[in-house]
């Protein structure tokens, strides 16, 4: 007895279609096509999920630098007072206190300044 493999492969194709929704033209309609936009778009986001990670990091230290620099001191200068002060603070706490809690963040780079 012969095996119909037609099920399978239209589930298949069905799943790509799916995926590649809403992209533009054919890439959207014809399957071969479909195809590698979805695996493209996959690899993108594969990527993109890790530069999400830099990007935020660049965008904390920015935003501590900025307020560190109100209260007289650089970014490098801030950060090895508050490790010499014993304080860990991870640098995502920090900016936000540094957008948020303004008073907070005067009173942390104070004692970075004691400990250097």
């Amino acid at each position: 007895m012969r095996i119909k493999r037609g099920v399978n492969a239209v589930k298949k194709r069905r799943k790509i279609l799916k995926l590649a929704k809403g992209y533009w033209g054919n890439k959207s309609k014809n399957y071969r096509i479909a195809r590698e936009a979805v695996m493209k778009s996959l690899n993108y986001a594969y990527v993109g999920r890790r530069l999400k990670k830099r990007d935020m990091r660049s965008l904390w230290i920015a935003r501590i630098n900025a307020g560190a620099r109100e209260n007289g001191l650089s970014y490098s200068r801030l950060m090895h007072g508050l490790k010499v002060a014993g304080i860990e603070l991870n640098r995502k706490v920090l900016a936000d206190l540094a957008v948020t809690d303004a008073k907070a963040f005067s009173e942390l780079c104070e004692k970075a300044k004691a400990a250097i």
